[in-house]
């Protein structure tokens, strides 16, 4: 029943920008906590971004930190990733997920392992 339907992946030159766009339903998104994560060929899964269920606590990783921007439109039940001044180590397979716990709150700590419902991904491959 929960769907999340990531889109927006490309392939882009080194210093370009892109909008990743994870379209949720099935549960009530406003009330849940979402981040997003990647996967590179071969590497584990890591955290990028994540963001309360109001918008108001927001999270990045190291690497995201200054490039990346992570929104919601609770509207449109809609999780959004900016990603500016991309580089090939960003390449990998993102995905959004949601975190089933109530509140609005995130896990404690910006890691995927906590997170429960994941869309398939969507494929972004950075070339210099």
């Amino acid at each position: 029943q929960v769907s999340l339907l990531e889109s927006g992946g490309d392939s882009v030159d080194a210093g370009g920008s892109l909008r990743l766009s994870c379209v949720a339903s099935g549960f009530y998104f406003n009330v849940h906590c979402m981040g997003w994560f990647r996967q590179a060929a071969e590497k584990e899964r890591e955290a990028v971004a994540d963001i309360s269920n109001d918008g108001q606590r927001i999270r990045y990783s190291d690497s995201a930190k200054g490039r990346f921007t992570i929104s919601r439109d609770n509207d449109r039940s809609t999780l959004y990733l900016q990603m500016n001044n991309l580089k090939p180590e960003d390449s990998g397979l993102y995905f959004c997920a949601a975190y089933r716990g109530y509140g609005g709150y995130c896990p404690p700590t910006l890691s995927p392992t906590r997170y429960n419902y994941w869309g398939q991904g969507t494929q972004v491959t950075v070339v210099s």
